[in-house]
């Protein structure tokens, strides 16, 4: 089959007959593969690299039967970077030449930044909103080094009499179960930007001083990740075609700070944070270990495909309805990403990646890249 009847079938599934996926494909199917800028791409792989070398090589780095792959799968893609040339032709041919694509299918691709809130290290009635370290009793367990059926999949609670017991929810939280326990890292100025920080993962925090302290990811409370437009959705306050964070933040500043907080408890999930050691400059830091690119780092579901690699987007540019065609780099991963052709962009931090993540819910075609 040409290049471009096997795009056709890709996005025209009903007019080729069932595809399955994943499946083999050739560097030929993916789109807009030559038009890329590709060595934008080669600092988020070097970090993915160096990340992956301090595992043991025969650690899993994540997903199924026919996508996993090792630590050590990805040794000699990463010892060739070192002699790399510069260029947007050498890193197309280092690519061509260390890995081999994988169809995802179609799916969807999300956007996700880092923020950046108001905040200070004291409580005041301005700032009267916490952000939380991790409570030292909340332990997380993974269950795929118990069950293999549940690789990539983990649970969080407290343990009490020799058993897990579920943790406090959000609501619960909120509502002052850990207090007084000196968990505050800091505290913001507006609950819904705080709620937003926990649905990012990571974030910026501008105190008085102008000094900023950034956050990461430290756990969660073992509750699922439950999306709170859905329940907009549902009451017919937003048309589901227009769900976005933008039209979120918008119902919530009409609503008031009561029927915020309810909705805001409808998702029972609560992030943890710890305070990091990063320049302004750089990236947060993802769930591989390695700082995020941004346009070029994306959170994927790890039961499903492995960390570390490069993904192919083949999809839209949500503020400019320009077509998104670019090399990414699995570095991330987040409690709403399910699924085998199921991506979150990175778009950096500010205004504008702001805008482009909320507003980013798009379909795109999908291509792992396995090393060969």
């Amino acid at each position: 089959m040409g290049a471009v009847a096997a795009l056709l079938c890709a996005f025209l599934v009903t007019a080729c007959g069932p595809q399955t996926f994943p499946r083999d494909a050739s560097f030929a199917d993916l789109p807009g593969w030559s038009e890329d800028r590709h060595a934008e791409a080669i600092p988020a792989l070097r970090a993915s690299c160096a990340a992956i070398a301090r595992l043991p090589p025969d650690r899993g780095l994540g997903g199924a039967e026919a996508t996993q792959a090792t630590a050590a799968d990805l040794a000699p893609a990463c010892a060739a970077l070192a002699t790399l040339p510069p260029g947007d032709a050498a890193a197309r041919a280092f690519l061509e030449r260390h890995f081999r694509p994988v169809a995802l299918g179609e799916g969807m691709l999300t956007g996700y930044f880092e923020p950046e809130l108001r905040g200070s290290l004291t409580p005041s009635e301005t700032f009267a909103t916490p952000l939380l370290a991790r409570p030292p009793e909340l332990v997380e367990a993974d269950l795929g080094a118990h069950i293999p059926d549940l690789r990539g999949r983990r649970i969080a609670g407290v343990v009490r009499e020799g058993r897990l017991h579920p943790f406090h929810d959000r609501a619960a939280i909120t509502a002052g179960a850990l207090e007084g326990r000196g968990l505050a890292l800091v505290w913001v100025d507006d609950p819904a930007d705080a709620f937003f920080l926990q649905v990012q993962g990571s974030g910026r925090v501008v105190l008085p001083d102008r000094r900023v302290l950034r956050l990461g990811y430290a756990g969660w409370n073992g509750f699922p990740y439950v999306a709170i437009g859905r329940f907009l959705v549902e009451q017919g306050a937003l048309a589901r075609e227009a769900v976005s964070m933008q039209s979120i933040r918008a119902w919530m500043e009409q609503a008031g700070p009561e029927r915020t907080a309810a909705l805001m408890a409808r998702n029972p999930s609560y992030i943890f944070f710890r305070a990091l050691d990063v320049p302004p400059e750089r990236g947060p830091v993802g769930t591989l270990g390695a700082p995020l690119t941004p346009m070029r780092s994306i959170a994927v579901d790890r039961t499903r495909l492995p960390l570390g690699m490069p993904v192919w987007l083949s999809g839209r540019d949500p503020l400019t309805d320009a077509p998104l065609r670019r090399l990414t780099v699995a570095q991330d991963t987040g409690g709403a990403i399910s699924g085998l052709a199921r991506a979150d962009l990175f778009t950096g931090w500010g205004a504008e990646p702001a805008a482009r993540a909320g507003r980013m819910r798009e379909p795109a075609a999908m291509f792992l890249l396995l090393p060969r």
